[in-house]
């Protein structure tokens, strides 16, 4: 484009040239946000009627905790006195998988077994053990399930035979460590022996044992074959086979004439009795089913009336500004209970406070916006565009800190605190992250798409606030 010289007057033609230009250019800048915005309703609207259908249908619903789906939680503390620091972790896993698989051989649906260091809420080192049994409302049943201390012990017999009365109080009278434990068994399994030097279709016990265990074992094996190698369950001998022979790749078989009942007993108690630390039951809570049904219906009414409450504060308070900023939290809900569903999120009722809470967040930051616009609106003699842009500017820090802020507090929560307290800090910081995304983009996207330039009489009274025109 070329422009006259200095000094000297441009034609009539050429500024009209130029006005066409940046007419076009404003023209498309326009359009392009409103295709964004109806964009952003259509997918808004898409994402919130597969929110609802998934949930209608049961195809994908939510994952709702024990105190809202009904159920039992039992609350272990694992015993590590005999465990070095180092290891902590890997019997932690270990014990957590034990339990876990024994849970689900008697068909609990979705189980939730997870570990809690729980040392900053106590005083002192403490690693718990927390199962949730969802639809198991029977606190006994539940404890029968989990098994109170059970503990697979190896010992050696000290002498040539073992005694036919041996009991807990006798075990270390005729019995000695063994350098081998129960978290080295990896599974046991019955198998029916089909060799020439066993008995045909004979009924034994397979036995593998982890890496850490084929090492430890070759070497029992081979220093003490003859001797007999007794299996304890919390003290109570439940086989003592006799070494025949040095067991170099981890795979032993235990035989003796078992019946096929005998044989599978004898596998249940060692696969699913192999825990790797004692644990102890400290507390124990039962949610009826009728009950959590009754906290999710409150949870969400609490929630539908809160937001239409803001809603309406909003759109009177704020007038249009506040009507853009009503769909895009309807945006924001939507967005966040779709990653619910994809993550997921197991809710509680914990979590569903956060999930308020966080609206609330997002309200906070479009007051932040709109109030910094009105100010815009009245110091300066900016069109509405440019001062929608610089309103946003001035907020923009102001929001970035206190959402940071927000964050890092639901990450101290979610690292230092118990179940409950890390399900509300998890979703309380999905939510604050989700709501800053959706205010700067979002509501910016709604009010430039708006295309709205002069300042009248009602442009000033659509974008003022209160009672300020």
């Amino acid at each position: 484009m070329c422009f006259p010289p200095v000094g000297s007057v441009a034609s009539p033609h050429h500024i009209r040239h130029v006005a066409t230009l940046q007419s076009l250019r404003i023209l498309l800048s326009m359009l392009q946000r409103r295709l964004i915005a109806f964009l952003i309703l259509l997918v808004g609207t898409g994402v919130g009627w597969y929110v609802y259908s998934s949930e209608y249908s049961g195809s994908r619903p939510f994952k709702l905790g024990l105190d809202l789906s009904g159920g039992t939680q039992l609350v272990y503390r694992a015993n590590l006195s005999a465990i070095g620091k180092a290891d902590v972790g890997d019997s932690m896993a270990s014990l957590r998988d034990t339990i876990e698989r024994r849970v689900n051989l008697f068909g609990v649906s979705e189980p939730i077994v997870q570990t809690q260091h729980a040392g900053t809420l106590v005083g002192q080192s403490e690693e718990r053990l927390i199962v949730e049994l969802p639809g198991v409302t029977d606190t006994q049943k539940a404890i029968d399930l989990i098994g109170q201390t059970p503990v697979l012990e190896f010992r050696l017999l000290k002498g040539d035979s073992p005694p036919s009365d041996i009991s807990t109080s006798t075990v270390n009278q005729y019995f000695e460590s063994a350098s081998i434990t129960g978290k080295d068994l990896k599974s046991a399994q019955i198998q029916f022996n089909q060799s020439v030097g066993g008995l045909a279709n004979e009924p034994v016990v397979l036995l593998t044992f982890n890496a850490n265990g084929t090492r430890i074992f070759a070497n029992l094996t081979k220093e003490n074959v003859g001797r007999h190698f007794g299996m304890f369950l919390d003290g109570v001998p439940i086989s003592v086979p006799v070494i025949n022979e040095p067991i170099p790749d981890g795979q032993a078989v235990i035989s003796g004439n078992f019946t096929p009942e005998g044989a599978k007993e004898l596998a249940r108690n060692l696969n699913y009795g192999a825990l790797p630390v004692p644990i102890e039951l400290i507390s124990t809570q039962t949610v009826a089913g009728t009950l959590g049904e009754e906290a999710v219906l409150d949870g969400v009414m609490a929630g539908v009336w809160g937001v239409i409450a803001v809603i309406l504060f909003m759109m009177f308070w704020y007038r249009l500004p506040g009507f853009l900023a009503a769909i895009a939290l309807l945006v924001y809900i939507v967005a966040v209970l779709l990653l619910f569903k994809l993550i997921p999120v197991t809710l509680t009722a914990t979590g569903i406070a956060a999930f308020i809470l966080s609206i609330g967040m997002a309200v906070d930051a479009n007051i932040l916006i709109f109030e910094r616009t009105r100010e815009e609106l009245q110091e300066g003699n900016k069109n509405m565009r440019d001062a929608i842009h610089d309103g946003f500017a001035r907020a923009w820090p102001s929001i970035r800190d206190s959402n940071i802020s927000s964050m890092i507090t639901a990450v101290i929560l979610f690292w230092f605190g118990t179940s409950l307290i890390k399900g509300f800090a998890l979703v309380f910081g999905i939510g604050v992250l989700v709501s800053m995304l959706t205010a700067i983009s979002v509501s910016r996207t709604f009010l430039m798409a708006l295309g709205i330039e002069a300042k009248t009489g009602l442009v000033r009274f659509l974008f003022g606030s209160g009672t300020h025109i």
